[in-house]
């Protein structure tokens, strides 16, 4: 069974999928989707762990505490701040900054965010 939030990613096509209704398992090019773990740390730490800033009506979130590349062969394609409430997804392209502004009036304590690298994956911060 799928779970509300998860991120899950086809082996043959790529194509990648957030779950918002929790159901049955999913599939893709007649394959079981996989379910990407939400790394935290390995040896690309410092380009992938989203870092929330507070900003005045919300938090700024960047990617890695070194810039992450924005080539297209190789870039983050989207950034994710969580509440318990909401979703808030901005999309990037390549040569874009590898950062997102999310006004929300949620607490510090409250949110998390996320970020999707089209070649390491699922990272949270």
């Amino acid at each position: 069974m799928t779970k509300i939030r998860e991120i899950y990613r086809c082996q043959i096509c790529g194509n990648v999928v957030e779950v918002v209704n929790p159901g049955a398992v999913l599939s893709c090019c007649g394959q079981p989707m996989k379910l990407m773990k939400e790394n935290t740390s390995d040896g690309a730490k410092e380009k992938h762990v989203p870092v929330i800033e507070p900003i005045e009506g919300g938090y700024r979130v960047t990617v890695g505490s070194v810039e992450h590349p924005m080539l297209p062969e190789h870039y983050i394609q989207w950034i994710e701040l969580l509440t318990p409430t909401d979703v808030l997804r901005h999309e990037l392209k390549p040569g874009e900054k590898p950062e997102a502004i999310f006004m929300t009036s949620a607490e510090a304590k409250d949110v998390t965010a996320r970020e999707y690298c089209n070649l390491h994956g699922l990272w949270k911060g």
